[in-house]
């Protein structure tokens, strides 16, 4: 899903290019109207001042250029313009999220494939290290060996140890009363010896910058000669994220960006600040806690989604990792062939959009969806999608197949087995209804298209 941190950004930038999507032609007062509103955006999402200067010039540069007067819509031009120049921004001069393999990461090397991490104490160094062990494993199918040089942070080392154990990694056993470049240069041996494909290694972070912690880091830096330096960009912290990642990078090689914190209540001026200020690639993204949620970050697709644009691929890789593929190939064939959709299909579809990371995550990927009516949202929210599987829970499999037989009593039982009300449950079987004539058209040909226009048409 697109992160919450860029949430508002979407919906600013997503209303202000609407109402140029239709225009025919784009006078220099109407292009000047909209760079003023991409400004106070950006200015709105807390990207630093110089960011939003380069970003909107840019974008005014090239709207008055022979590009936007050549095509055959103005308004879609400028629209087109303003996802380039968001996409460069985040993409950096490797653009990455583009080479599938290994998200971008610099792994066509001898092994072991050395990855530091650094960053400020609380950006979520040591969780992330954990994170990218994990997708490294699952998704590249690589031997990754953790280990941790932060003998500063008490229980930091045990932290590791107990995240490596849960991600199903390797792990590089030290004393916290080692130097931490002694702790590099061991781990380097153990994953030589231990034919590791990668060796992740965590640094110690402090609550503010100082010249002991650049000289640690550099020393580490120096054992491990890694082939990524990647720096952890706490998305919570706003502007002051990019003059940390300004001051890490004057020190230190930098090859790209890791987001942390996405799922948070902040603007997504810290990804757009820190990827500008030092020139690298954002590589990776973490949306929550579990250590599955990282993914790699893919500028042209997030682009897309905080434009309002949809990003289908995402939505199908998504779907192919997580779904039960023999069970949705059984349900595809079902509603093909128009057979009974019932409360027990219902049901497995509420799990399916559960593993999608709910339906608010799917809307979001589909062209248009991003800002949804606000009454489709509430519909669809992840506690009444729950409450809606309860309800289902608590009838027979005989009402679950047969849906029709529950009658007045039925429903009160339901509903006092549920813990909902009689409205909740007469709700759900009309849902329901509504659903099954949705299965039924979604079978025919155009059926996608025609659901995702009715839901747009839902009233505000």
């Amino acid at each position: 899903m697109i992160a919450p941190v860029f949430d508002s950004l979407t919906s600013r930038l997503s209303a202000t290019l609407r109402g140029l999507a239709g225009k025919a032609r784009l006078t220099e007062d109407k292009i000047a109207a909209a760079q003023g509103e991409l400004r106070a955006a950006l200015l709105e999402a807390d990207v630093a001042l110089s960011v939003v200067a380069s970003f909107t010039e840019r974008v005014k540069a090239r709207a008055l250029g022979k590009e936007v007067s050549a095509g055959l819509s103005a308004g879609q031009a400028f629209i087109r313009i303003v996802s380039d120049e968001l996409t460069a921004v985040m993409a950096g001069d490797a653009e990455a999220g583009k080479d599938k393999e290994a998200g971008a990461l610099n792994l066509r090397v001898q092994p072991p494939a050395v990855i530091l991490l650094c960053g400020l104490q609380g950006a979520g160094k040591t969780s992330s290290a954990a994170k990218l062990g994990h997708f490294l494993r699952t998704r590249q199918k690589k031997h990754v060996l953790l280990a941790s040089t932060d003998v500063h942070r008490p229980a930091a080392i045990e932290q590791l140890a107990t995240l490596a154990s849960q991600a199903g990694l390797d792990f590089f056993e030290c004393s916290p009363k080692d130097k931490p470049a002694a702790i590099a240069a061991g781990a380097l041996a153990a994953a030589r010896k231990r034919l590791a494909d990668v060796l992740l290694v965590d640094t110690a972070g402090r609550s503010q910058l100082d010249e002991a912690m650049m000289a640690e880091l550099a020393e580490v830096h120096k054992a491990l000669a890694p082939v990524e330096t990647l720096f952890i960009v706490d998305a919570l912290i706003g502007q002051d994220a990019a003059e940390t990642a300004r001051a890490f990078g004057e020190r230190l090689p930098l090859t790209g960006l890791l987001l942390t914190k996405a799922d948070g209540d902040s603007r997504g001026g810290a990804a757009l600040s820190a990827r500008m200020v030092t020139g690298k690639p954002i590589k990776f993204m973490a949306q929550g806690e579990a250590v599955d949620a990282y993914d790699v970050f893919y500028p042209d697709r997030i682009a897309s989604r905080i434009l309002g644009m949809g990003d289908a691929l995402s939505l199908i890789e998504e779907a192919e990792r997580k779904l039960d593929q023999k069970k949705a190939s059984r349900f595809a064939k079902k509603v093909k062939k128009g057979q009974r959709f019932d409360l027990d299909d219902f049901r497995q579809q509420l799990q399916q959009i559960g593993q999608m990371g709910g339906m608010a995550s799917m809307l979001e990927k589909l062209p248009g969806m991003a800002v949804a009516p606000q009454q489709l949202a509430e519909k669809m929210s992840d506690g009444h999608l729950a409450q809606m599987g309860v309800i289902i829970d608590s009838m027979t499999p005989g009402e679950r197949r047969y849906p029709d037989v529950i009658n007045p009593s039925r429903k009160q039982r339901i509903a006092a087995g549920s813990g909902t009300q009689l409205q909740d449950v007469n709700r759900l079987l009309k849902q329901h209804k509504q659903m099954q004539k949705g299965m039924k058209k979604l079978g025919r040909k155009g059926g996608m298209a025609k659901m995702v226009r009715g839901l747009k048409a839902l009233p505000q």
